[in-house]
């Protein structure tokens, strides 16, 4: 088995697409800005080969049609970062890590799985190893726990490392914090490839019986010890969730948490003061500030009594979004790893959005603020997936068949004289025909998408830009000239033989 065949079997995913990412700029925050589609075609060697040449850009979707991974990664978009730190990190907590260098200068941490495992139960880990990272709001792949395949779905793809092999800047890093070669990750993969088993019994800092029904953050954080920098945030969203536990002795419970886990411990004096400002209103978790935020494990938290939703298990974040380039448009939205498909309506309106929550999830969303859900799916349209479709599911594709059937179909003039007759007649090369008749066949097929401006412009397009309509002018059986507009396109190609039908047999007897 070669490099390229390893490199593929290491990504195996969906069987029947794969991502193409091109890119157009570097946004204000760092991050390149990139043009991501799926394409509808197998992930084979060609496309790795030209990934490895630095021509196109590759990506593999983690999940394949039994909803089963056999890699997964944490998408870490924090820059500048230090990959040897986090290589390190890696090893601190015991979880077997690859390390790359994303694209925009971040990391993606793979684990690579033998045989293959639930896309849930690699995310559900995943996001446990994320908050202990200290990255709990980066992006998870699978972005879904399930696909929904009879709707044309086919998921998120992550960028492939080592693109541009040879001078690379997305390589992956040793134990020590070195660059790997092609070669040397290859290797260092199946070093780190783990089984099902083993990948969801690692043991993570998280995981203990401190305050068990409390947010994983502040767990964690407990757990690692309060230190400076970040103890009076802290220390103000334990007394929240001490204020959920018990609203009679939450504040002693503060101060004997701030003694037993801060180090060193706030003064007395600021804790007081802390006091003061939780009596004054009902506050909610600081899930969106530091360090609450670098160890969030939102899935987990939505599930214990005492965390954000309460024991509700699921909150309104959309994590990840699609579109299938159809017309009309279908559109794939991600929520807590489970996957709604809308229409474009339901993208922009907030009411039909949660109905089609409730049709599909069995879930009502908590409304928003308009001005909040606009801003938040704008964000999710600014990185949203495009999913390549055959011509023939677009508008144009249906215009350009039905066109053709129109041009080549049974009735044909046999002389210019018939297009008043609404026959399409071909000569020199070119189809002509009124338009009317055309919009007249387009009505009777159904379709009724374009109007009659549109079908002009797809018509000069088919000539290249020029002009399509012409006049032409007969004489009619009373000697009279007569003028009609007509127009043309290119002849269609029928250069396709049809082999004859040798009907051979014992005579029908009548």
């Amino acid at each position: 088995m070669d490099n390229i065949q390893k490199f593929m079997a290491a990504f195996a995913g969906f069987e029947t697409a794969h991502g193409q990412t091109t890119i157009k700029g570097t946004r204000k925050n760092g991050k390149e800005e990139a043009d991501s589609r799926v394409i509808r075609t197998p992930l084979d060697e060609t496309h790795i080969e030209r990934h490895f040449a630095g021509e196109i850009g590759a990506g593999a979707i983690p999940i394949n049609s039994k909803n089963l991974c056999c890699f997964g990664c944490i998408d870490v978009d924090v820059y500048p970062l230090d990959h040897a730190a986090l290589v390190r990190a890696c090893a601190g907590i015991d979880v077997p890590a690859v390390v790359c260098r994303s694209k925009s200068g971040g990391a993606h941490i793979y684990f690579f799985i033998e045989g293959w495992i639930a896309a849930s139960d690699m995310r559900d880990k995943l996001s446990e190893i994320a908050a202990s990272l200290g990255y709990g709001s980066a992006e998870i792949f699978p972005k879904q726990e399930k696909l929904l395949i009879d709707r044309g779905d086919v998921g998120n793809f992550i960028n492939l490392p080592y693109f541009d092999v040879d001078r690379t800047l997305r390589p992956a890093f040793n134990s020590k914090g070195k660059e790997l070669t092609l070669e040397q990750f290859l290797k260092y993969v199946d070093k780190q490839r783990i089984s099902p088993a083993k990948f969801m019994d690692l043991q993570l800092g998280s995981q203990t019986d401190f305050l068990p029904e409390c947010p994983p953050c502040l767990v964690t954080l407990t757990t690692n010890g309060i230190g400076e920098g970040g103890r009076n945030e802290t220390m103000f969203n334990v007394g929240v969730m001490y204020q959920k536990m018990d609203e009679d002795n939450w504040p002693d419970l503060l101060e004997k948490h701030n003694q037993q886990y801060c180090k060193p411990p706030l003064p007395a004096s600021e804790i007081v003061l802390i006091q003061d400002q939780l009596r004054k209103k009902e506050y909610q978790y600081g899930c969106k500030k530091s360090p609450l935020k670098d160890y969030c494990n939102k899935s987990l938290c939505l599930s214990r009594k005492y965390g954000v939703g309460n024991g509700a298990g699921r909150s309104l974040e959309i994590t990840g979004m699609s579109v299938v380039l159809s017309e009309p448009r279908v559109w794939f939205v991600d929520i807590a790893g489970e996957r709604l498909e809308l229409n474009s309506e339901e993208v922009q309106m907030q009411l039909k959005f949660g109905r089609a929550c409730l049709e599909q999830l069995s879930w009502l969303p908590p409304r928003v603020k308009e001005d909040d859900w606009n801003t938040m799916m704008n964000a999710a349209l600014q990185d949203c997936m495009k999913i390549e479709v055959p011509p023939e599911l677009t508008n144009k594709g249906q215009f350009h068949e039905l066109l053709e059937s129109f041009c080549t179909g049974r009735v044909q003039a046999m002389s210019p004289e018939e297009l008043v007759l609404n026959k399409p007649y071909t000569e020199d090369g070119s189809v002509f025909f009124k338009l009317d008749a055309l919009m007249d066949f387009l009505k009777g097929r159904g379709f009724t998408q374009y109007t009659r401006g549109q079908v002009q412009e797809r018509l000069k397009e088919l000539n290249n830009g020029e002009s399509t309509s012409t006049v032409k002018t007969f004489t009619d059986k009373t000697k009279k000239r007569k003028s009609i507009r007509v127009w043309s396109v290119p002849e269609f190609s029928t250069d396709i033989s049809i082999p004859s039908v040798n009907i051979q047999g014992d005579e029908v007897p009548f």
